[in-house]
């Protein structure tokens, strides 16, 4: 396989810069990764796709990856159920070496192969569910071991790595290899490659998400009212919605708890 997630930096002497220069080199490398995603749309596609009809008949989507990659995953999947309404185990995140490695890395906790699926395990996965790996490298043990036993279970299988040919890849039925290049400091592939797959993730809890019908219009209708600002975005939606004053649709609003509710009792 080819591995451009650590091939040499463009850049040499980045010790020797200036704060500005540094700050340009990176954000030079930043602009290209949007269009290294679009190069990977039609893969994306595929798996989106595969997703959503598995979602639509009761499976759930699981994201597995080490260090950044895990982390990404465990930001996207906790952050649909105050998004979308949707319960907290409809997309879970786990990351090598438990919760503790959110915070601070577990050493080797990616080499070990095993691991993954007996951690998949504790959430009852099977085969209406749909496991996607993460991983830049696209080399990780960690996530080559859990998509590998769940194919054998018949679980529906991809993955988002940042290099081409790789075995995770070869472990997934809907691969989507984005290639964003060297990074800015060679491997340091949070950089770069953790960007791409927070898009790809964006884009893929966010679509599966809209057709399940969790987004009217283009509002998050399901959203949990936890906050003050989002109680706010919530009743000017519905007063939007129903072309009525802001203080009648905070009334709709408390009494029905959600801006869907609100907005088709208004109806």
């Amino acid at each position: 396989m080819n591995r451009v997630t650590e091939q040499e930096s463009n850049y040499d002497h980045i010790d020797q810069m200036s704060v500005l220069e540094i700050l340009q080199g990176i954000n030079n490398e930043d602009k290209t990764v949007a269009f290294a995603v679009e190069k990977s749309l039609p893969q994306i596609e595929k798996l989106t796709s595969a997703v959503a009809e598995r979602m639509k008949k009761g499976g759930r989507l699981f994201y597995i990856g080490a260090g950044t990659s895990g982390r990404l995953g465990v930001v996207d999947a906790s952050e649909c159920p105050p998004t979308y309404g949707v319960p907290f185990d409809w997309v879970v995140g786990i990351i090598a070496g438990g919760d503790t490695a959110i915070r601070r890395a577990v050493e080797f906790a990616e080499d070990d192969a095993e691991q993954a699926w007996k951690d998949l395990q504790e959430f009852n996965i099977n085969e209406k569910d749909c496991l996607v790996g993460l991983a830049a490298s696209g080399t990780t043990p960690y996530v080559i071991g859990g998509l590998n036993t769940a194919r054998k279970h018949g679980i529906l299988t991809g993955c988002i790595v940042c290099n081409t040919g790789g075995p995770i890849a070869a472990e997934s039925d809907f691969p989507v290899e984005v290639v964003v290049g060297p990074e800015f400091v060679t491997g340091s592939t949070r950089m770069k490659s953790g960007t791409a797959q927070k898009m790809v993730l964006n884009m893929l809890s966010t679509t599966v998400m809209v057709q399940l019908g969790r987004v009217v219009g283009n509002k998050m209708v399901d959203m949990q009212l936890t906050n003050h600002k989002l109680v706010d975005r919530g009743t000017q939606m519905v007063a939007d919605e129903l072309n009525i004053a802001y203080d009648e649709a905070a009334i709709l609003l408390n009494r029905y708890g959600s801006v869907r509710k609100a907005v088709e009792a208004g109806h």
